[in-house]
């Protein structure tokens, strides 16, 4: 059996990330850093940052989360658009796109760095609930669906995003949910109408 993009990304993720754990140089030469992005032109930062964490509580909830939704993913993109190649895109634009906003905010701020995948996780979440809303899944051995694993997600994002503090860029999750929701759309316009019924299926 050929090993899944997701793994591939979740094992790529870990390596970078937990190497680089207690070793504050390599996480300013990887982080998201408006600043220097701004100052010295390190355009790939946008990239990198969401390679690296602060702990293993930080790995571990993007990643895990990652592995609940990434290889159904893998399944309803290569069904539905003919390729895997659109599940890798919708990644790397979840990972860059997000920061957008704060890079514009912040770009003039030394102070102000994030790490983590949390843009492109929450893409990835919210794409497959356009696909199966009601998906259950098993959140630490607790059936949910996943539209109301959406919405806890994004409770936690704004609430650490407005607690602030701990240097992770909490604030991307909204607009990767964003990009989650209106990529396979715009790739697929019909699919609107699909996740409306499937949504409303229930009630």
């Amino acid at each position: 059996m050929a090993i899944s993009i997701t793994l591939i990304i979740i094992i790529f993720t870990c390596l970078i990330s937990i190497t680089a754990f207690n070793k504050p140089d390599q996480i300013n030469k990887l982080s998201f850093w408006p600043y220097m992005i701004h100052e010295r032109n390190e355009w790939y930062r946008f990239l990198t940052g969401g390679f690296v964490h602060n702990d293993f509580m930080h790995l571990g909830f993007n990643m895990l989360t990652l592995w609940f939704f990434g290889n159904a993913m893998e399944v309803y993109y290569e069904h539905y658009f003919g390729s895997k190649l659109f599940f890798v895109i919708l990644y790397v634009l979840g990972l860059i796109l997000p920061g957008v906003s704060t890079y514009f905010r912040q770009k003039d701020n030394i102070a102000y760095r994030a790490v983590g995948a949390s843009g492109a996780v929450s893409a990835v979440l919210f794409s497959i609930i356009i696909f199966d809303p009601w998906m259950l899944i098993q959140v630490f051995f607790i059936p949910m669906p996943a539209i109301v694993f959406g919405v806890l997600y994004l409770a936690y994002s704004w609430y650490m995003a407005k607690r602030g503090g701990d240097n992770i860029g909490h604030d991307v999750h909204f607009w990767g949910a964003v990009l989650g929701l209106i990529f396979p759309i715009i790739l697929k316009p019909e699919l609107g109408l699909l996740f409306i019924e499937k949504l409303l299926s229930k009630f």
